[in-house]
């Protein structure tokens, strides 16, 4: 495993309490920071942070929240000091359906999480960073944002949104050494795949060149270098880590 250097860094992780959120908690942990684990399912994050060890702490929140949002990055600042990473990565799959199929509470409740969510944590901590004068923020998106999956219109949109938030933001804090970078992986073998059909789930494997789907540490270690000091010039970037899928 290649070394990156967190020391004395504290990152919130959000949706970190398992899948591609556990694995990034649990490098950004084993590379010397400390870790804020938010998520909805407090049970299942204390669990996590247990397990990770005394440098990982769990916090609930509801992502879509603005003023819960607020509550707890300002529990996280009593608690650490400072913010200097951000990973966005709280998010559903929804339910696979035709466009004309899918209900409209469906396709704004996708919306609200994997698109309103980072904007309002973008949104609620930014300000903390710009104080500081530093902060890394990483953006998980997926490749469904950039080619669109059939029967997943709600979060093709959702992460093509992301991909927008993240080059408009990136380009608002280029003068600051706040970096906002999003990754762009192929599906995993998570939780998320509960929420799929298997026919969608056959269908994002036959795209992949690569022939298998991605390992959540191999996207925790493309994090971990988005969310470190070496990373000082990339910003508002798109990075793929879709075993050979994306066309562009």
């Amino acid at each position: 495993m290649n070394e990156y250097d967190l020391t004395g860094r504290i990152a919130v992780v959000t949706g970190g309490a398992q899948g591609f959120g556990r694995a990034i908690a649990e490098r950004f942990v084993a590379s010397g920071a400390k870790v804020a684990i938010w998520d909805h399912d407090i049970a299942l994050a204390e669990k996590t942070a247990k397990e990770i060890g005394a440098e990982a702490t769990a916090f609930k929140v509801d992502v879509t929240d603005l003023a819960a949002v607020e509550k707890t990055r300002d529990e996280t600042l009593k608690a650490f000091g400072k913010i200097d990473i951000l990973v966005n990565n709280a998010g559903i799959a929804g339910v696979n359906k035709t466009v004309w199929e899918t209900d409209l509470e469906e396709w704004r409740k996708v919306l609200r999480i994997n698109l309103d969510g980072p904007f309002i944590c973008c949104k609620a901590i930014v300000p903390a960073m710009l104080k500081q004068g530093y902060g890394r923020i990483v953006n998980i998106a997926s490749i469904a944002g950039k080619e669109g999956n059939p029967n997943a219109a709600h979060y093709s949109s959702s992460k093509a949104g992301l991909i927008a938030l993240t080059k408009s933001l990136g380009k608002e804090l280029a003068q600051h050494d706040i970096l906002v970078n999003a990754v762009t992986p192929a599906a995993a073998r998570t939780a998320i795949f509960d929420q799929m059909t298997q026919q969608h789930i056959d269908f994002m494997l036959s795209k992949i060149p690569k022939g298998r789907f991605v390992l959540v540490e191999e996207l925790a270690a493309l994090v971990a270098w988005l969310a470190s000091e070496d990373c000082a010039f990339s910003t508002g970037a798109v990075f793929d880590i879709s075993g050979g899928r994306a066309t562009y």
